[in-house]
């Protein structure tokens, strides 16, 4: 997938596209229903595929007191949206310039005359343009004045459920440490990125040694508490069952930043630092809490990891 960061970019031979337009924040289930259908339209037409989204949240500079935060990092958006065969993904830069744009502009100077759009497609509350004048409506009044075809795709909802697919959703249920039904939201596992870095080497004293990922990580971290999961080592491509720890640990008090740190099960002598990795995670064990004891925790610990076997059995 090529990602252009600016109209300017895109060659002038890169061909007539099929685009949606969106915040893609966590590209989740109703967002690659909408890739989907992108790529069934394009093929219908011989068209490029291509996602147009922004570098931040657009209520950042428009109502930061509102801003939520975002389920993953721009890096994490792209590298998720280059998974599902797009052409190209036109990241955006939203700032206050960009912010005072009419509507009308964005679609001549981005969608026209960079992209030379032949299709758009866009949820029905999609709002662009200065005061979020742009809607569905106006884009479907542009199109045959430009030459495109708008269509609107229909909100996504899970089997059994009356709430629509949404990113408010997601960030709701990973503060609640559900990551399980955060994944059938997300149609992929929560997972986080970062660097194995050196911590208090606390777990190696009580028989337990854990990776700690670094505080900057390329996605929402869940609820405190103790998780069944995966570690993936992008510098070996092995992939760890693991028990999962994220929070400041209570016992001990003396962790000032909440952190997320991963015992690789049947491993005593992993040496990770510095590695590059993902962990994953499938399934939520427990809360956080304090122990009176090392021998309390230490049992616990024992515990978490017959725990995270038993739920990862089978699993690949």
């Amino acid at each position: 997938m090529i990602v252009f960061r600016d109209p300017n970019e895109v060659p002038t031979d890169f061909g007539a596209s099929a685009v949606a337009i969106g915040k893609f924040d966590g590209v989740h289930a109703g967002h690659r229903a909408v890739i989907r259908r992108l790529t069934e339209v394009a093929a219908e037409s011989g068209l490029r595929t291509v996602a147009v989204t922004f570098d931040r949240n657009p209520l950042a500079v428009l109502r930061p007191d509102r801003c939520p935060e975002n389920v993953v990092t721009v890096d994490r958006k792209l590298e998720l949206l280059g998974e599902l065969a797009l052409d190209a993904t036109l990241l955006l830069t939203f700032d206050a310039e960009f912010a005072s744009r009419s509507a009308e502009d964005f679609v001549t100077g981005i969608l026209v005359d960079a992209l030379r759009v032949s299709t758009v497609l866009v949820g029905e509350d999609f709002r662009f343009g200065h005061g979020g004048e742009g809607t569905p409506a106006l884009l479907r009044e542009l199109g045959p004045r430009y030459g495109f075809t708008v269509e609107v795709v229909d909100d996504v909802f899970l089997d059994g459920s009356d709430r629509r697919v949404s990113s408010t959703w997601i960030r709701e249920l990973l503060m609640a440490g559900d990551v399980t039904a955060a994944a059938r939201v997300l149609d992929r596992n929560v997972d986080v990125r970062g660097e194995v870095v050196h911590g208090l080497k606390r777990g190696r004293e009580l028989g337990f040694p854990t990776a700690n990922l670094s505080a900057s990580v390329d996605s929402f971290v869940p609820a405190d508490g103790v998780y069944a999961g995966w570690l993936i080592d992008h510098v070996t491509g092995i992939r760890h069952r693991s028990a999962i720890s994220v929070g400041t640990n209570p016992t001990f008090d003396d962790v000032l930043e909440r952190q997320v740190e991963a015992h690789v099960i049947g491993e005593t002598d992993l040496d990770l630092y510095g590695h590059d990795v993902t962990v994953e995670f499938v399934s939520r064990l427990r809360g956080m809490v304090a122990f009176e004891g090392i021998e309390k925790l230490k049992d616990q610990m024992a515990a978490d990891v017959t725990d995270a076997e038993r739920v990862l059995a089978g699993e690949r």
